[in-house]
């Protein structure tokens, strides 16, 4: 298992494991170079001592590497660190065909045949390459996020050139999808793909695979027994034809079959039209036998046979031999057989020096154009190869990134090169951000390589920090590095100034705060600067920049506060003191002599005004004279 955060040849940072299969383990990983998600796929740790299976797993890398399809998952890098093979592939985010039939089933019949001809469009091209997969099965075609299909896993998939001179007596792939050749045991061929993609198109139309069994071997033994059940027994309404591409994809006989891809593909365009709709159901020739009947070698868990080791293969051949009386022969005879096989070898030797040619080194054909590198290329006798296109951030459209093999490696002559070859700066496809949290896209855009600039506006309908408007259109693509985009971030409801209210009455400021949708707070305190019910102060205070549900706080006046004041009545009989005072101990005495004086005439009480000037004391003696 690798950790999550280290760097594959200090290059693909391993985020997260995304699958695990039988031969290898698959990592979710970024590439620090060129800032893209990608697939890592490393051989399992229990198989790396194993060199069938190394051989095997080297072998998808360099089928793939020869494939550049748009529905087939490219492959990057391969290599090897610390006796870990790796190769570095095209992520897709999505699902698998298998998944995706059962969470999309029943699947419209257009897009049955979409699908299809996205898979029979790659599987064209393998062959083209003369590149046989022998494991298709939904498992290994993918469904990205926009529906587009991507086959990947040519962990079996071999070269005819290396399977003419060899037939396999092991069975490999899943059972499910096995054309009866292959479980019989004999080599496997185009037409065994084509039966697979039968397979395929059934199980997209009817949600289900046409056979079943306890074991593997019983499902095997049922390819090459029993008839491919009818699509329409499932669905009436599937039309005949395309039950017929069906049925003659997966027909017993490989030469009934179609006879190649693009024939299976140009039937499937054909197969809705109501010009076919009343086209007779194929029947193909009964065959008894395919070919001669072979030993079925043991099928593991996964549908995939126990491959015979080499050890167990040379005791059969030395058995066999033993069992194989040899002729008696002249020492003369191996004299000359032997002369004749060392003649034979010495020649053999000399025809391939002379047709391989003399080393060359493979140039440094980095950052020359694609043109000037393939020119490069054949003034060293080298043969231009695949010409891969991928995103650079370095290099230039149209200029080489770098060469497999790379350059300063010793080849022979005549060999071929691969090109990878950059398309371009990599581009970034500009969502739409509006109503989200302006902290959360700005961090998001700073880590894909973008300048973010905001400004402000006042909004009613969006909340205070999240995104009103963009610079860029969603959807438009621009290059990280070279792109500033400006994002308008919401400031909350519009502002205004608040008014001087202190020429306003309590009234006026009540409609001039519901004019504004400010809340007010009222409170009064006395003033003998400011008239009665005029504004004294507010908060807060005029000129300051306030919203529609802001609150604001008047004080206002209540007028002059009262004084505190004394009132003193005498006459020559008596004398009345009124007071705001407090009571003193002589208030029975003062109350008597104000029931008296409040007898008198009233020239007695002009009298005693006129005598206010006179002393306090002698008030006071006056007044307990007239007791």
């Amino acid at each position: 298992m690798m950790e999550t955060g280290y760097a594959v040849a200090g290059r693909y940072k391993i985020i997260r494991p995304i699958g695990e299969g039988g031969m290898a383990n698959v990592y979710l990983a970024q590439d620090l170079i060129l800032d893209r998600q990608v697939a890592v796929k490393v051989l399992r740790l229990d198989l790396r001592n194993d060199p069938s299976t190394v051989r095997r797993f080297t072998r998808e890398a360099l089928a793939t590497t020869e494939l550049n399809h748009p529905n087939i998952v490219s492959i990057y890098d391969v290599g090897e660190e610390n006796s870990m093979q790796y190769i570095i592939m095209e992520y897709i985010k999505g699902t698998d065909l298998k998944k995706y039939i059962v969470e999309h089933f029943p699947i419209p019949y257009q897009r049955v045949i979409d699908i299809m001809t996205q898979i029979l469009s790659a599987v064209q091209n393998a062959h083209a390459h003369n590149i046989i997969h022998r494991d298709l099965k939904p498992q290994n075609i993918l469904v990205d996020e926009d529906g587009n299909i991507k086959i990947s896993d040519f962990g079996i998939a071999i070269a005819l050139s290396e399977t003419a001179m060899t037939q396999t007596n092991t069975l490999l792939g899943s059972v499910h999808y096995l054309s009866p050749e292959q479980a019989r045991g004999s080599m496997a061929t185009k037409r065994s793909d084509i039966y697979s993609l039968g397979i395929v198109l059934y199980e997209l139309l009817t949600g289900m695979v046409p056979f079943e069994g306890e074991s593997a071997v019983s499902i095997a033994i049922k390819h090459f027994q029993d008839e491919v059940p009818p699509v329409r027994n499932y669905d009436p309404r599937i039309p005949q034809a395309l039950e017929n591409v069906v049925l003659k994809a997966t027909a017993k006989d490989p030469d009934e079959r179609y006879s190649g891809v693009d024939a299976m593909m140009a039937d499937l365009a054909t197969s809705l039209s109501a010009s076919r709709a009343h086209e007779p159901k194929f029947v193909p020739s009964k065959a008894d036998d395919l070919s001669e009947t072979k030993v079925i070698p043991a099928l593991d868990p996964e549908g995939i046979t126990q491959t015979n080791n080499d050890e167990e293969q040379v005791k059969e051949a030395e058995s066999t031999q033993k069992k194989v009386k040899k002729p008696a022969k002249s020492k003369r005879k191996w004299w000359l057989l032997g002369g004749g096989v060392v003649l034979l070898l010495l020649l053999a030797t000399v025809i391939a020096f002379a047709v391989q040619g003399s080393e060359v080194t493979v140039p440094d054909l980095t950052d020359m154009t694609q043109q000037n590198a393939e020119s490069a290329l054949t003034d060293k006798k080298l043969k231009v190869g695949t010409v891969q296109k991928t995103t650079s951030q370095k290099y230039s459209k149209g200029h080489v990134i770098r060469t497999t093999p790379k350059a300063g490696l010793s080849v022979k002559s005549k060999s071929t090169v691969n090109l990878i070859v950059s398309s371009g700066r990599q581009k970034y496809k500009i969502k739409d951000y509006t109503n989200q949290a302006y902290s959360d896209v700005r961090d998001a855009l700073k880590d894909k390589g973008l300048k973010v600039k905001r400004k402000y506006q006042s909004s009613s309908e969006v909340s205070p920090g999240l995104i009103i408007d963009q610079s860029i259109a969603a959807g438009k693509r621009v290059v990280p590095s070279k792109t500033t985009i400006t994002l308008t971030v919401s400031s909350g409801k519009p502002g205004f100034a608040l008014h001087n209210l202190s020429n306003y009455t309590k009234q006026g400021i009540q409609d001039y705060a519901a004019q504004n949708g400010l809340t007010v707070v009222f409170s009064e305190e006395y003033s003998s600067s400011i008239s009665e019910g005029m504004v004294i102060s507010q908060s807060p205070a005029s000129g300051t920049m306030v919203q529609e549900g802001d609150s604001v706080s008047v004080i206002l006046s209540k007028g002059e506060q009262p004084t505190e004041h004394h009132s003193i009545v005498t006459s020559s009989s008596n004398s009345v003191i009124e007071s705001s005072a407090p009571e003193s101990s002589q208030s029975s005495e003062s109350s008597a002599s104000e029931s008296e004086s409040e007898s008198e005439s009233e020239s007695e009480s002009e009298s005693a005004s006129e005598s206010i000037s006179s002393s306090a004391s002698q008030s006071s003696q006056s007044s307990v004279q007239s007791k």
